[in-house]
This record gives structure tokens, C-alpha cells and sequence, in this order.
């Protein structure tokens, strides 16, 4: 198992240097990841094509633009930022001067996550070094791709000193968490999110989990059906379906049911006139184990039926866009976070049946899959 104990203790002695809390430094790094961006773009679009499948125009919009847009930001606001922030007095400290100063965490390692592979790796790294902080940067070695693209590119372009790069599987993930961070920053599976809140604890580490759930969708029956089957449709085939805050399901009324599921039809075929299959615009599960993860899904409906996709083409790593109709709460495909373009309707009596199942489910899946 690799060891970074000296890569991590180096990076400390860089931080206590004061080096990463200057302005200039962290204007200029922003500034050179901007560049990076700019000026590999078709790299990066290659990258997520071979990953996923992500045409250019989703890859520009979720990915590349994504971070362009939020480095722009900061850079526009973090002048602003890093001044001392005035606060009220009160009658103990009336004499004094009062404000706040932000001040860096440390060293921060964030691990990254396979679905956006570039949004959701840069992203965290933006803000920790718009903050000062020295950062260990682990993608995810699932989307392999775009995981070597960047450790190619970031030393290229940003401090070596400051900035890592560390690609890897579980052990190298496992070896990072043993070390002693002042922050930690993880995208993905509640399964590991409990493993890496464990590792932080130990040191008292703070910590940022963003994980993923079932992310419900309730249909009123007054709503202009059409423009709700565009929304959830959208949200749902975008990356095919393996997004976190993707629609997992809908619930609605029995008597909105055909009429959501005919918008949902008309929809799918203004978005895919030749198929899916066929599509450049859609795209493919990220590898092997997930394709089987999400068909074992499809082949274990339970009650459930399908009422439009269904197909499937391992060779692609292919998996329609799936629509699917009396569902119970109690099938299979109820029980974890699908992460997937299957999309299953739940009739409900009323609004209020509709809340208490949202409420009575746990906030994040319990999946160790995603």
C-alpha cells in the first residue's frame, strides 16, 4: 500500500509557510486553471466521451463551462472575499475592534467522483484554493479517462508544491484516508461516506460529504403535463440518468398516470427521433459492473411494468431511457438510489400520502453501488 506521509507532511510545511494564503497566489492559480480549461478543452471533451459518452454539448454545459463559470466567480469576487468582515459590538468589546477574518483550513483532500469527473473534482478544488489551502486532489479512478487527463494537466499548469494529484483505486483511497488532513472533502456512496467520516474522526478532521439519495418527484394533477415530462426528462436522461439529484421517481395520482406517461413518450421522442441508441446526445453507464448492477434492476421489477425503453445492449454499456408503471413501494427498485435511466411511477391516493412516503424514507441510500 502506497504511503503519503511525506507528501502530506511536505504540503503542511508549505502551508505554514504562509505561501497559499496570499491574494497573488491564489488569483494566479485560479487564473492558471482557468487557462487549463480554455486551452485543452477538446481533451477534456475527448476524456468524457471515452468515459461516458457525454457529447460535447452536455460535456461543455455540465463539465467544462461548469467549473469556467465558477472560476470566474471567484476570481470576480475574491477580492472581496479575503477582506475582514466588520461585525457589531456590544458592551464588552465596545472599545475594541470587531471583525472577522476568514482564515484556510490546511492541507484538503478531496476525493472526486466518476460521474461528472471534471465538475465534481475541480469544483471543491476551486473553492479550497480560492480559500488558501494546499490541496490533495484524488479523481476518480472509474472514470480512467479523464482521471489521467488531469493528472497530466494539473502540474502542468498549477503549483506543484501546493496542488497533487493522486491517482489510484481503493488502495491509494484507503492510504490518503490514513493520514492526518485539516480537511476532507468527498463526493459519492453513503457506504464510503461512513468510511471516510471514520478516517476524519479519528483526527477530529472536519469533513464535506456530498452523497446521493432517491430524489423524489411528485406530479400534482393541475400541472401542464407536457412541460413536466420535458423537465423530468431532462433530468433524468442527462448522463443517463447517473446524476445524484437525477428524478429517481414520480409519484402522482392514479388518474395522472397514462396522461404523464403519454407526455413522457411524446418527450422522449422530440429528444431521441432516431432512438437513443442512435444518439449522440445520450450517453452510456460508466462500466460493466454498473450495466449489470441497473439490468439486474430491470429484470427484477416486481409489480412494476414497462411502458417505454426497455432495451438494453451490453456491448455499449447501453440502457434505454425506461419508463415504468405500478410500481410498489415495496419492489426492488424502491429499495436503493437507481443512478440509471430507469424511471418508475408510483400511484398515490393524494398529496398527503405522497409526503408521508417521502418522509418516512431515509434521506440518503443506503447503496454501496454508486
Amino acid at each position: 500500500m502506497a504511503n503519503y506521509t511525506e507528501l502530506v507532511s511536505g504540503m503542511c510545511q508549505v502551508f505554514r509557510s504562509g505561501k497559499t494564503k496570499k491574494f497573488e497566489w491564489r488569483f494566479q492559480q485560479l487564473t492558471k486553471m482557468l487557462n487549463m480549461l480554455e486551452e485543452n478543452r477538446d481533451k477534456f471533451y475527448e476524456a468524457l466521451k471515452k468515459d461516458l459518452n457525454k457529447s460535447i454539448m452536455e460535456a461543455s454545459m455540465t463539465e467544462v463551462n461548469f467549473c469556467r463559470n465558477d472560476l470566474v466567480y471567484c476570481m470576480n469576487n475574491l477580492s472581496e472575499w479575503v477582506k475582514p468582515e466588520k461585525v457589531k459590538k456590544n458592551l464588552i468589546n465596545l472599545m475594541d475592534t470587531c471583525y472577522i477574518k476568514r482564515e484556510p483550513f490546511g492541507v484538503v483532500l478531496i476525493i472526486g467522483a466518476w460521474n461528472y469527473p471534471v465538475q465534481l473534482t475541480l469544483l471543491p478544488m476551486i473553492g479550497a484554493i480560492a480559500a488558501g489551502n494546499c490541496v490533495v486532489l484524488k479523481p476518480s479512478e472509474m472514470a480512467t479517462a479523464t482521471a489521467e487527463l488531469l493528472e497530466a494537466l494539473l502540474p502542468k499548469y498549477l503549483d506543484n508544491e501546493c496542488i497533487r494529484c493522486v491517482n489510484g483505486g481503493v488502495p491509494e483511497t484507503t492510504a490518503l484516508l490514513a493520514e492526518k488532513w485539516d480537511y476532507i472533502f468527498y463526493t459519492g456512496n453513503s457506504a464510503v461516506g461512513k468510511i471516510v467520516m471514520q478516517a476524519a474522526a479519528k483526527h477530529l478532521t472536519p469533513v464535506t460529504l456530498e452523497l446521493g439519495g432517491k430524489s423524489p418527484v411528485f406530479v400534482d394533477d393541475s400541472c401542464d403535463l407536457s412541460v413536466v415530462a420535458n423537465r423530468i426528462l431532462w433530468g433524468k436522461c442527462t448522463n443517463a440518468g447517473q446524476t445524484c439529484i437525477a428524478p429517481d421517481y414520480i409519484l402522482c395520482k392514479k388518474e395522472t398516470q397514462d396522461t404523464l406517461v403519454e407526455a413522457m413518450k411524446k418527450t422522449l421522442r422530440e429528444f431521441y427521433p432516431n432512438d437513443p441508441v442512435n444518439s449522440p446526445d445520450f450517453g452510456r453507464i460508466i462500466n460493466d459492473r454498473h450495466f449489470q448492477r441497473i439490468k439486474k434492476i430491470l429484470d427484477n421489477l416486481g409489480g412494476g411494468k414497462i411502458a417505454l425503453g426497455g432495451e438494453t445492449d451490453e456491448t455499449q454499456r447501453f440502457i434505454a431511457p425506461t419508463i415504468l408503471t405500478d410500481v410498489k413501494f415495496s419492489d426492488p427498485i424502491m429499495q436503493e438510489e437507481i443512478f440509471g435511466p430507469l424511471l418508475p411511477i408510483i400511484t398515490v391516493k393524494n398529496e398527503d400520502e405522497a409526503i408521508d412516503f417521502i418522509l418516512n424514507r431515509k434521506t440518503f441510500s443506503d447503496t454501496s453501488q454508486n
